[in-house]
């Protein structure tokens, strides 16, 4: 059996007074890519802010490489290996394309040249983020900053490294090339959670899904299987 780096027991979590999470199991083996797919508002944003910290679970565990994270504060579970790439990028105003990935080390210990040479990677793999290195990030087209937010995720060295909406408002073609840098990144160890309401395009890049919606998991099973089930492919995928 593969090693899990996440596994949720029972969540619930929401905002004050208001319960958006119910009940929910998850599990991510190491070294997999994991999708949560579902319509607007079904918790899925919730879900990935909890893990990260941002907001607080009202019950259950969350477990990282078998330590329980359920009540850390969000800078430690980034020291710990969780990098969440939030929904809308959230760049830095006024900062550089560079300062703002080098922002995304700021909490490592290692000697500079382990950062520099994890930079040089990030604009190997993203060589438009190289050109523009001394732009203001958040003058970048969409794309470019979805590119520059998922580099400046990368930087913090992460485990796992979970995506708010990938393809929000962005052209297929971009698209399709995120999704290949993802499967590179994969492909060197770091396991990811993508949240994506384009299930097309969550099903292609991940081996395992979670359809959730009010929610709660409402099925979840390898993407493969998931495709053809007639349910969702009637209610997610219009086919």
């Amino acid at each position: 059996m593969t090693e899990s780096i996440l596994k949720i027991s029972d969540l619930t979590s929401g905002y004050g007074d208001v319960q958006v999470l119910w009940g929910i199991n998850l599990n991510c083996a190491k070294g997999d890519i994991i999708c949560l797919v579902g319509s607007n508002g079904a918790g899925k944003t919730t879900l990935l802010r909890t893990i990260s910290g941002i907001c607080k679970a009202k019950e259950g565990k969350i477990f990282f490489e078998g330590r329980e994270i359920t009540s850390l504060s969000p800078d430690k579970i980034l020291e710990l290996g969780i990098a969440h790439v939030p929904e809308g990028r959230r760049l830095f105003k006024g900062l550089t394309v560079r300062d703002n990935l080098l922002l995304g080390a700021y909490h490592r210990q290692e000697h500079k040249s382990l950062i520099k040479d994890d930079l040089d990677m990030v604009l190997d793999l993203f060589p438009i983020l190289a050109e523009r290195h001394k732009q203001d990030a958040t003058t970048l087209s969409g794309g470019q900053q979805q590119m520059c937010a998922i580099a400046r995720g990368i930087m913090s060295k992460p485990k796992l490294l979970m995506i708010d909406e990938l393809s929000l408002g962005l052209a297929p073609n971009l698209v399709e090339h995120l999704a290949q840098s993802l499967v590179e990144i994969n492909s060197k160890g770091t396991s990811i959670i993508l949240v994506e309401q384009d299930v097309m395009t969550a099903f292609e890049i991940a081996k395992y899904g979670f359809v959730i919606e009010t929610g709660k998991i409402l099925k979840e099973g390898p993407t493969k299987e998931l495709y053809n089930d007639s349910i969702i492919r009637e209610a997610y995928l219009g086919i």
